[in-house]
């Protein structure tokens, strides 16, 4: 917070879906007051408006580093240089003078939304567990892989209705959503495959993950082999023993 951006380049139309040239016109000479986050969403707060940057499935922040075929974005400061790299180009780059609706119109952040708010939400909608704590404008920051460990330690199914849950099971659940999350954070991430931190480290979250990845293998509760199915599009693990329907 508080340094300039001295040189901005944006190099893809899938990260970058606005006008490239004003986009970079517009970060250069930008001064960041704050950033945050709410979800898998970062907004940095300008002087003259918003950078907004959504990691995607493959996106990575890296902080002076060499930029590669897979650069996307590239923001010069006097002390280094932030880069955007992106294999699959899922993410987003974007400069918006005012944040279009859209972009704030996703759920309460998974971290911080009170259990009443949570359980609130969880009534209005019937639909599988799972398919709902993907959805971002339920609750936000919540992915694939902290969906299965959350709800592996919470005893509940994937597919459970989310209206039928009970408020004793609710409690537990999002009690053990923040609990992933903090314990994710610590470890910094999940690395499967090519997720780096932005001094391109390794998390180490994957080596604690209790049934997701492990399809076949016996779940650490009770012994029996961890099940793989697909909910909302998306490879979920479980325990069919621990996590009966």
């Amino acid at each position: 917070m508080g340094k300039t951006i001295r040189h901005a380049h944006v190099s893809s139309k899938r990260v970058t879906r606005g006008d490239w040239a004003r986009t970079a016109e517009s970060l250069t000479g930008a001064t960041i007051r704050t950033v945050r986050r709410q979800g898998k969403q970062i907004f940095v707060e300008l002087d003259r408006g918003t950078l907004y940057i959504h990691l995607g499935m493959t996106g990575k922040l890296l902080w002076n580093a060499s930029p590669g075929k897979y650069t996307r974005a590239v923001l010069e400061f006097d002390d280094g240089t932030l880069l955007y790299d992106d294999v699959r180009q899922f993410g987003r780059v974007e400069f918006y003078s005012q944040l279009p609706p859209a972009l704030s119109g996703t759920g309460p952040d998974a971290l911080t939304v009170s259990f009443e708010d949570f359980y609130a939400r969880l009534k209005k909608h019937r639909v599988g567990l799972k398919a709902l704590l993907l959805n971002q404008q339920f609750i936000s920051g919540v992915g694939n892989i902290y969906a299965d460990e959350a709800l592996f330690l919470a005893r509940i199914h994937p597919e459970a209705p989310s209206h039928r849950i009970s408020k004793r099971r609710a409690v537990r659940l999002h009690g053990e959503i923040v609990e992933v999350l903090k314990l994710a954070i610590q470890h910094r991430g999940s690395s499967i495959s090519d997720y780096v931190d932005s001094a391109g480290n390794r998390g180490a979250f994957q080596q604690l993950h209790n049934v997701y990845g492990r399809a076949g293998e016996p779940c650490p509760r009770c012994g029996g082999a961890v099940k793989r199915i697909v909910v909302a599009q998306r490879g979920t693990h479980y325990c069919p023993r621990c996590q009966r329907a």
